[in-house]
């Protein structure tokens, strides 16, 4: 079965608390593009046919002057605002609480205009055009979920530790378990050539009202209502365990580079430089 359309969604509503400022509206290229510029970038060149940001309605008025105005020359772009209005009825957000409530409850607060298969991606995480290429031919040409597959090796930094989604596959290639690991680095004794989850998935609409579920169970037993979180990968390893789901793992080969911290900052930039020079993206995106 051929899909027609294709959605890209960016979660670009966290608060980047270790790169120390706003991640989402930093200039990493030749002319102050950010890696949303990127992702957008590269989605429409694999195919994509429009993305739907997810923001703060606090930092709206700076994204869409400092960001949007590029990105909406890229390709159709819609706004959904990750608030904490947007819960159940039955669940009161503490007054107190600053943190968004999770990777999963933004995917959630976008669900509106989610209108075909899509791909998730973070907005500071620099994927390269091979890993949208990969989630939109299955997208289009498949019936269920995939995810980008980097090798941890690809996807380290020098700066400091990283936290990983360490992935379990089975023999035809599909995810059978997601661990989220906290501080990985070189001596953590992970094989390097472990297959880990940088938050890229490839989900069809059907899931949506699964994790609208998932939520709610979520809110009934949060245990910190100040700091737990509603993480996508979770849902995802809930779901594939009560067989309610199937998700392909597509290896890539890709490097990530990504702004964990705010001195991955000039090998970013160095790595973008690098691919200007050989001819990967133009003058101009």
């Amino acid at each position: 079965m051929l899909h027609k359309s294709t959605d890209l969604v960016v979660l670009a509503a966290g608060m980047g608390s270790r790169f120390g400022s706003l991640k989402q509206m930093a200039s990493f290229g030749p002319h102050g593009e950010t890696i949303i510029d990127y992702s957008l970038h590269d989605a429409r060149e694999a195919g994509f046919d429009r993305a739907v940001i997810i923001i703060k309605r606090a930092i709206e008025k700076d994204f869409r002057e400092l960001v949007g105005k590029r990105i909406e020359n890229i390709m159709d772009v819609d706004y959904a605002y990750q608030e904490f209005e947007n819960v159940p009825a039955s669940f009161t957000v503490p007054a107190e609480r600053v943190k968004p409530l999770g990777t999963g409850h933004a995917i959630l607060c976008a669900k509106e205009l989610i209108r075909a298969p899509f791909c998730v991606v973070n907005s500071d995480d620099f994927y390269g055009r091979e890993s949208f290429d990969l989630i939109h031919n299955y997208l289009v040409g498949e019936t269920g979920c995939c995810m980008a597959g980097y090798l941890l090796g690809n996807t380290l930094t020098e700066t400091g530790g990283v936290n990983r989604g360490v992935c379990e596959v089975d023999g035809d290639g599909y995810l059978t378990r997601i661990v989220e690991t906290m501080g990985i680095t070189r001596e953590s004794g992970i094989p390097l050539d472990t297959i880990v989850s940088m938050n890229m998935w490839g989900l069809t609409t059907d899931l949506l009202p699964l994790l609208e579920e998932d939520f709610l169970d979520f809110t009934r037993t949060l245990g910190d209502p100040l700091k737990d979180e509603h993480y996508l990968p979770v849902f995802i390893d809930k779901m594939i365990h009560a067989g309610k789901a199937r998700v392909k793992v597509l290896r890539s080969e890709a490097k990530w580079h990504g702004v964990t911290y705010r001195e991955d900052t000039e090998a970013l930039r160095a790595a973008i430089a690098e691919l200007y020079r050989r001819g990967v993206y133009g003058d101009r995106l």
